[in-house]
């Protein structure tokens, strides 16, 4: 029996109205709303097209859902999904991502089910600066400030390099993943029902130095916004939170005393060109260590506005020197417990592919933003199985015998 629920959740977590599908399938919208209601039950030809369309297996839509089996229902709490856009208000485009964390976050539980995973290091982070924010008398920038210089010990940054920003924010516990999110936002962070950090950068070709800023603001959204309903704020309250979580990443990514120091070296400070040398040690905008300068008192607001307009002039403001060179880093946790599971044999590759998830290698590269090489790499491993590409789909089927 064609199990409806599950056309739904694929095509909210797709983004698709039931309208876009119809048109997909050449179908009315009337037809799309019976099957995800179970009113009536597709052909074998819509099923294919729905097959290709999502990159499942045909008997994905017949048997209980990935999200059943491994998801915990109301675990992704959407109104505190943390986004710059200015779409941040469009309920269809935050149902979508919300219903792609679903998936995440099933996925991370079919992973790690047979993993022993202790207390993470970030949440007991975001408790002490929970503890702290709701002690102090210091003022909110003093906050902010003292809270990331805490952050970059805890999470054990050296203090004069971003060389591994993301690592070390993976290795103490958060999720981070790469997806097409749309030209209207950089990236969103959420805390799930369950206490598991998620981080989602945009997939989009930014640099390095974008990279690790996104990486930054996120980590002060987490730390600093917990539980805030970021769906219930009115614009002047959200642009507040992005002011604040910007500042966290300014004083993450520059600590304080290092960064006066190197300030130290510069001879002409409304210059953008003299920080560069500083961009290539911190990995940073020259546009951020700007801003940094003035809010450290190093630029007045005059001289702040010369070296904008200075960035301005030499078109900076879209692409800057050294974005070309500097590596951006790329999400490994995942990659790495795949790599684990599958090399202890803790979970099987084709199995998972073939009956526990009963989806396609583009389904996986869709959802976790990584390669189709890096699955491919474990069924080509047996011998039992070879793979087809079809249409761009890769797929893997039993060789025949003899």
């Amino acid at each position: 029996m064609f199990i409806g629920e599950n056309l739904t959740n694929l095509r909210i977590m797709h983004g698709y109205s039931r309208k876009q599908l119809s048109d997909m399938l050449h179908i009315t919208e009337q037809a799309v709303w019976q099957y995800e209601n179970n009113y009536t039950s597709p052909k074998l030809q819509i099923v294919n097209q729905l097959k290709s369309i999502f990159h499942v297996k045909s008997k994905y839509f017949y048997h209980q859902d990935v999200l059943k089996r491994y998801f915990s229902t109301g675990n992704i709490p959407v109104m505190n999904i943390a986004y710059r856009s200015k779409l941040r208000n469009v309920i269809s485009k935050t149902e979508a991502e919300a219903k792609h964390m679903e998936y995440l976050d099933s996925f991370i539980n079919y992973i790690t089910a047979h993993l022993s995973i202790p207390t993470q290091k970030i949440i007991q982070l975001r408790d002490e600066v929970i503890h702290y924010l709701n002690s102090t008398l210091d003022e909110r920038t003093q906050q902010i400030s003292n809270v990331a210089k805490l952050a970059r010990k805890r999470l054990g940054l050296r203090n004069d390099t971003n060389d591994d920003v993301m690592f070390f924010i993976e290795k103490s516990g958060a999720f981070i993943f790469e997806k097409s999110i749309g030209e209207e936002i950089d990236a969103y962070s959420l805390w799930t029902e369950k206490q598991r950090p998620f981080i989602v950068l945009g997939n989009r070709k930014h640099s390095a130095v974008r990279r690790n800023f996104d990486l930054a603001h996120e980590l002060g959204h987490l730390l600093l916004h917990y539980k805030v309903e970021f769906t219930h704020l009115d614009g002047k309250e959200h642009k507040n939170m992005e002011d604040e979580a910007n500042l966290f990443a300014g004083a993450f990514l520059l600590p304080k005393e290092d960064f006066l120091e190197d300030l130290n070296t510069i001879s002409f400070i409304t210059n953008p060109d003299a920080y560069l040398d500083l961009k290539k040690k911190w990995k940073v905008s020259l546009q951020v260590l700007g801003y940094r300068a003035a809010h450290l008192g190093i630029m007045d607001a005059k001289k702040h506005r010369n070296f904008y307009a200075s960035l301005h002039r030499k078109g900076y403001l879209k692409r800057e020197p050294l974005d070309d060179l500097l590596p951006i880093q790329k999400p490994q946790k995942i990659k790495s417990i795949i790599d684990l599971i599958a090399k202890k044999g803790i979970i099987d590759i084709h199995k998972m592919l073939e009956k526990d998830w009963m989806v396609e290698i583009d389904f996986l590269y869709r959802l976790t933003g990584i390669d189709k090489g890096f699955f491919t790499n474990y069924l080509v491993m047996d011998q039992d199985f070879e793979l087809v590409h079809v249409n761009n789909i890769t797929s893997v089927v039993q060789k025949k015998n003899g």
